[in-house]
């Protein structure tokens, strides 16, 4: 590494993997003294035209000075960065940092660097100097540099356009024949904006690499039918895959050349032709050979289904470590290990890489699961159709991603954002390695189309073979903070496909008002007091009476989509017998026919014990190949906006279980046919119902989402200078009371003074200086903003009362040094209230709110949003709460200062967004009076910031 003499010891906080624009990966790192050789090797492989660009001429190569001053950096003025696969560099990056006149400068006070880039032209094209400039922007950040600056050849407009295209505030001049651009590193809306979008399309790629490959290798394939490997093989073959497929057993005889009709080989290096994904299904001690064996053939991908990594214990877990450092270095992503495969049902595709024995219908969802139990069940559950109430139909990918070692459930939402072949996201998640992310994405991801999610391990550890940061945060609060996302939480995997059931083929509700039609009274009022109990506004429901038949079914459905006052229209269905009955076939009909005539709200079927009319509803959304048809793609449909139906890919209906057995391939449903979500009982439809509901009012919501406002007496440069100063002292403080009072009145947020009263005659010098009214209270931790222990005293008129009130709470709980005791003017009557902010080192910064006392301590009654919080968001934030109604005059008392509330509450969020230092920050008690807010006691903590953020450059999860 470095030498003794240089500045600072080596930055080991700045290497990071880094995904590129094609999918594969690089990692980042720091040059060193060490990598001479491998500069000199990099160079050389460089074009002369490249090596012209960088050095403005004819430069074919390094000297030894120049290798020295390329490889010898002290990381503050002189920083180099490489960006390498394997052992090999294929792009340099550096800094100087200059003064005045351009001339090389040291210290603080030049925040002006000279920076240029050196990528082998192999691999440009590839975003790698985007990525670098990322990168060394956050170094240079780190190191007090706030100006990047460099000079380009006109005629090299890629690197120009790396720089243009990077989103940062820049000036351009053309002077000499060379171009000068000038950039501010600060973050702008904009920059995040590009950033984001690279790491979007990368990321997206990436995982498009591992479910669209054109050649697929299955390693450890065993000579005997049987065994993971030989079956996934199968699977592969029997699914259709369109690509080429080859078996790799290293312990083939010598001479064999096919396994179950295959391609077989003894190593993936014996393949000639490229490779795209390999399945390795080998033990977990042969895998580094089999990685090192891929990474040679430039495999683009690993699906590993081999078990006895970090499930196993700590032995497994550096196995699995070891695992993705070495796939990484090959630029290979990994789903896995301990995978239950990956399936992608599109006609161009047809790969069933996975231990599912049968390929899924294709349809519109997307399906993501940690657990692969739970992969089967689901995949089970969307899979059968027939016999009884039957299961959802239509998957568009799945993918199993085992420990998560390395892609995740952001890479794969990445990949969904932009999938056209998905409408409806479901998700199974036992931990999320990064909620600040996940959050980020889900919200971008929902504003497009339906993302459901259901948490296993909520109350618990997570699984031993995920490494995740743990957070701090209650389940409940990390659930309110999807919510606000627009991710639709749900509490099972049956609620996880009730409502994917429902979105992937219904229009969104335009609200909660519902109307409710069928052929049995006790069943409409079941459905009528489901609605009731999850928030919905239904109609009194509409008996049919079991006489109806199939057209009085189609009238009253018709007149129920046409009526203004309902939003989504539910149909109970009981059986009827006797002549005249209506049948199970006319009925779907008559509910599709219906329903068809009127696209623009959702209809949901619930229906007891009808075997029939669900093996109608379920021939009706069939997407089994029907004896005859053409094959070839699916028209597409999915979820939709309220006012819009997507065209089906089929049938009338599909029902929401999986409780029976393989039905035979039903007849092909009629053209135009809408598909009918159907449950077996009123309360799973009216839930998905429901959470339908939620999303859609999200979706309108997100159409506007509010701003965070500007206040202008915030003096966001004076606490940056309190909190440097403050931090200077350690590396982790609360703050004392006078210093938290400065940094909050920065702010704009004004704490009531405190005087502390160790004798009575201290308390009734500060109630002089205060004046009275005063209120006296003991602030020992067991009795803080506990006042129904009796350790307050209000209203205290004058010093007789004052010195009276002293003697009784001494004489009630003890000496003065043990309560503390402090003299504090009187505030406002009103509604007593906390206001907490907190930076989670999971979650990020959060901001939650609710009632003092009991209401927030024991009862939970609390309410939170992500910062930085929008006026829209603190608006909702007050009125989340279960105890709102207090704050706005319940039963005669007076409503109290709402819109000041809100105000206080954004400019706390202002203060922990500017200045990441700010890691907790509570308010209480914080009484809000019919006019204005009184913010009676205040506490914050500081800590040195994270190096890097998700704010920061793209980086994978460090292994």
């Amino acid at each position: 590494m470095q030498t003794s003499s240089d500045r600072h010891e080596y930055p080991a906080h700045w290497e990071a993997d880094v995904v590129l624009r094609d999918g594969g990966t690089a990692r980042i790192r720091p040059i060193t003294a060490d990598d001479a050789e491998r500069l000199v090797s990099f160079y050389e492989q460089v074009s002369d035209e490249s090596k012209y660009y960088r050095f403005f001429a004819p430069y074919p190569r390094l000297s030894a000075k120049d290798v020295h001053r390329f490889t010898h950096h002290d990381f503050v003025d002189r920083v180099g960065l490489a960006a390498t696969v394997g052992d090999d560099f294929i792009g340099t990056v550096r800094y100087d940092r200059i003064g005045a006149g351009g001339r090389p400068a040291t210290g603080a006070e030049a925040d002006e660097a000279e920076v240029a880039f050196l990528v082998q032209d192999a691999h440009q094209g590839r975003g790698v100097a985007s990525a670098l400039l990322e990168h060394i922007a956050a170094v240079a950040r780190e190191r007090g540099i706030r100006r990047f600056a460099a000079e380009v050849l006109p005629a090299n407009t890629k690197m120009i356009k790396v720089f243009t295209d990077a989103g940062y505030t820049q000036k351009r001049s053309f002077e000499d024949g060379v171009v000068r651009l000038e950039f501010d590193l600060e973050p702008t809306d904009r920059s995040l904006a590009v950033q984001y979008a690279r790491e979007q399309r990368a990321e997206a790629r990436s995982v498009q690499r591992l479910l669209a490959p054109g050649a697929v290798a299955v390693i450890g394939t065993g000579r005997a039918p049987g065994g993971v490997g030989r079956s996934i093989l199968g699977n592969i073959r029997d699914g259709g895959f369109t690509g080429r497929l080859y078996a790799v057993n290293g312990a083939l005889p010598e001479g064999q050349k096919e396994l179950d009709g295959v391609p077989a080989f003894r190593s993936v290096r014996d393949i000639d032709g490229p490779v795209d994904l390999a399945v390795v299904a080998v033990p977990a001690e042969r895998v580094p050979e089999v990685v090192a064996e891929c990474g040679e053939h430039d495999v683009q991908g690993l699906v590993v289904v081999s078990a006895g990594y970090a499930e196993s214990g700590p032995g497994g877990r550096e196995r699995q470590r070891a695992l993705v450092r070495q796939a990484r270095r090959h630029g290979m992503r990994i789903i896995g290990p301990n995978s239950f495969g990956v399936i992608n049902t599109s006609p161009e595709v047809r790969l069933n890489a996975s231990l599912a024995p049968d390929m899924p219908r294709a349809g519109r969802i997307g399906l993501f699961a940690q657990s692969g139990a739970i992969g089967v069940a689901l995949l089970s559950r969307l899979h059968r159709r027939g016999g009884g109430v039957t299961g959802v139909t239509g998957l568009s990918t799945f993918v199993s991603s085992g420990n998560r070692a390395d892609v995740s459930g952001n890479d794969v939402l990445q990949y969904w954002y932009e999938d056209a072949d998905t409408d409806v996201a479901l998700m199974y998640l036992e931990s999320i390695g990064n909620p600040r992310k996940f959050t980020r994405l889900a919200r971008r991801t929902a504003a497009a189309k339906p993302l459901v999610v259901v948490q296993g391990a909520r109350h618990g550890a997570g699984p031993r073979g995920h490494a995740v940061r743990a957070t701090q945060l209650p389940h409940a609060t990390v659930s309110a903070l999807l919510r606000q996302a627009g991710v639709i939480r749900v509490d099972t995997i049956t609620e996880l496909v009730d409502a994917g059931l429902l979105l992937a083929r219904q229009p969104l509700p335009a609200g909660p008002r519902v109307a409710i039609l069928g052929n049995s009274e006790s069943l409409g009022l079941l459905t009528y007091d489901a609605c009731l109990a999850e928030g919905l506004r239904p109609h009194p429901p509409q008996d049919l009476t079991t006489a109806a038949s199939a057209a009085d079914f189609h009238a009253a459905l018709s007149r129920a989509l046409a009526d203004d006052s309902s939003d989504a229209v539910v149909v109970t269905a009981i059986p009827s017998v006797g002549e005249g009955s209506v049948g199970d076939a006319a009925l779907a009909e008559a509910l599709r026919s219906a329903a068809a005539e009127q696209p623009t709200k959702p209809v949901l079927v619930v229906h007891v014990e009808l075997g029939g009319l669900a093996e109608a509803l379920s021939a009706a959304t069939s997407t089994a190949p029907q004896p005859g048809a053409a094959s070839g793609p699916v028209p597409t449909g999915g979820g939709t906006p309220t006012g819009e139906r997507a065209e089906p890919r089929t049938g009338a209906a599909q029902s929401a279980e999986a409780d029976g057995g393989g039905a035979p391939a039903p007849a092909p449903p009629p053209e135009g046919a809408h598909p009918i979500p159907a449950y077996p009982a009123a309360e799973r439809a009216v839930r998905a119902l429901a959470q339908a509901v939620a999303y859609g009012q999200w979706r309108r919501d997100a159409v506007d989402p509010g701003k965070v406002p500007e206040y202008e007496d915030i003096d966001e440069r004076g606490a940056a200078a309190l909190i440097d100063r403050l931090l200077a002292r350690g590396q982790g403080l609360t703050l004392t009371t006078e210093a938290t009072c400065e940094l909050l009145d920065a702010y704009g947020v004004h704490v009531h003074r405190a005087l502390p009263a160790p004798t009575p005659d201290a308390a009734a010098e500060a109630a002089r200086t205060l004046g009275y009214p005063v209120a006296l209270k003991a602030t020992a931790p067991h009795l803080r903003h506990r006042a129904d222990l009796g350790g307050v005293r209000l209203d205290l008129a004058d010093e007789e009362q004052l010195r009276r009130a002293y003697a009784e709470l001494t004489e009630l709980f003890g000496s003065p040094q043990e309560l503390r005791p402090v003299v504090q003017r009187m505030a406002p009557r009103g509604v007593d209230t906390v206001v907490r902010a907190v930076i989670d080192p999971a979650a990020g910064a959060v901001l939650s709110f609710g009632l003092a006392g009991a209401a927030s301590q024991l009862l939970g009654d609390m309410a939170h949003r992500l910062i930085p919080v929008t006026d829209r968001d603190a608006t909702s934030l007050v009125r989340s709460i279960r105890t709102a109604p207090l704050l706005f005059g319940w039963r005669g008392s007076a409503p109290v200062d709402t819109p000041a509330l809100e105000e206080l509450m954004l400019r706390v969020s202002r203060l922990v967004h500017d200045h990441p230092e700010v890691v907790a920050v509570t308010l209480e008690p914080v009484v809000v009076a019919p006019h204005g807010v009184s913010v009676l006691g205040a506490s914050v903590r500081l800590a040195p910031p994270p190096a890097r953020d998700d704010h920061g450059p793209r980086t994978l999860p460090a292994y």
